[in-house]
């Protein structure tokens, strides 16, 4: 099996411990330390290869949100909080997920999850590209995209598609079905997908128009979820959508 390396960094004790004891319940993740601030990490991770980051935000001396723009090299981050003014600010630092203290172990396993699913992706890429005819990713007619995630290849209608996320060099298709994740950018997809169908609303995120139901502040609704309005993009989403 697969371990990914895991590093836990949050100025409280018992915080550290919780993620401590959700960590270990789990086989493929592997616990390298437990820092109190930004600059034990820093001596962490410049001396062992961490995957993914358990970053508090709140921390004396370096918030969690200005460590990880010091970091040249970033390993996956799910940020833990007890703050959730900070969850829209998280989607402008590429961070995999958003934990709201005090959060469940199931809720901390969706996050893991959702963090592995890309480590495993990245592995998959680093075997080498699978050779594939159309081009994976590329529109073709009848009103579907082919898709490689994890050595398949789906064939994922336009009208299951009911937002797509970036992730980095990654994005995922959330369907009613599920997640899949792809090694491809929303600025290649947002020209892909139909402008008809598809509008990009933040830098992390294309929706499809007619699943959104509402319009609450800066967010739309899409089902459970809430995605954010980029500043950028208020006024075309705007004109668009009322």
């Amino acid at each position: 099996m697969t371990k990914f390396n895991c590093l836990v960094v949050d100025d409280e004790e018992l915080a550290r411990d919780l993620l401590e004891n959700y960590i270990v319940r789990l086989p493929h993740l592997a616990l390298l330390g437990k820092c109190r601030d930004p600059f034990e990490a820093l001596d962490a991770l410049s001396s062992q290869a961490v995957d993914l980051l358990f970053l508090d935000i709140q921390m004396p001396g370096m918030t969690g949100m200005e460590f990880l723009r010091t970091l040249k090299n970033k390993p996956l981050v799910v940020f833990t909080t007890a703050y959730s003014e900070f969850a829209l600010e998280s989607y402008n630092v590429d961070a995999t997920d958003y934990l709201l203290k005090p959060f469940s172990f199931e809720r901390f396993v969706q996050a893991v999850n959702k963090a592995t699913d890309i480590l495993a992706l990245r592995k998959a890429a680093a075997a080498g590209p699978v050779a594939l005819e159309p081009a994976v990713g590329a529109p073709v007619p009848k009103g579907f995209i082919l898709v490689k995630s994890e050595h398949k290849v789906h064939r994922l209608r336009y009208e299951d598609i009911s937002y797509v996320e970036g992730m980095r060099e990654y994005v995922a298709y959330h369907t009613p079905q599920g997640r899949i994740l792809s090694l491809n950018s929303l600025k290649s997809l947002e020209e892909e997908l139909p402008s008809d169908q598809f509008l990009r609303i933040h830098k992390s995120y294309i929706v499809a128009v007619d699943r959104i139901s509402a319009i609450e502040g800066n967010q739309v609704v899409i089902g459970k979820e809430k995605l954010p309005i980029g500043a950028s993009y208020r006024e075309v989403v705007m004109e668009r959508l009322m």
